[in-house]
């Protein structure tokens, strides 16, 4: 089963956004994949709002990409962190998927 890692909005409405992922990660689920949601699982135990344990978060966050077959970014709001997991993707020749809030899949983000 082919990983496929999930970006999406995790700052601001966390709750929202929470979940948010929870249901695109179900999307991920359900077309196939095994979904990588990293932002659920790491927010639990580390603090997004300290810069030492965010960054140690995207570290874990990219090593997890790399072993994925796939990034799918969702989502109308392109955040920092995901604009730095699409960076990621793009030097390791991932391949990239945007879908919309609705999981409508567009040509490009």
């Amino acid at each position: 089963m082919n990983k496929v890692y999930v970006s999406s909005p995790f700052r601001g409405d966390e709750d929202g956004n929470v979940a948010k992922a929870r249901w695109y990660a179900r999307y991920v689920a359900d077309e196939g994949y095994l979904p990588v949601v990293p932002h659920i699982y790491f927010t639990q135990f580390l603090r997004d709002h300290i810069p030492e344990e965010r960054n140690k978060a995207m570290q874990m966050n990219r090593v997890l990409l790399l072993e994925c077959s796939e990034l799918w970014v969702f989502g109308n709001v392109i955040s920092e962190g995901m604009k730095q997991e699409i960076e990621w993707a793009k030097a390791a020749g991932i391949p990239i998927r945007y879908f919309d809030e609705r999981m409508v899949e567009s040509a490009h983000g």
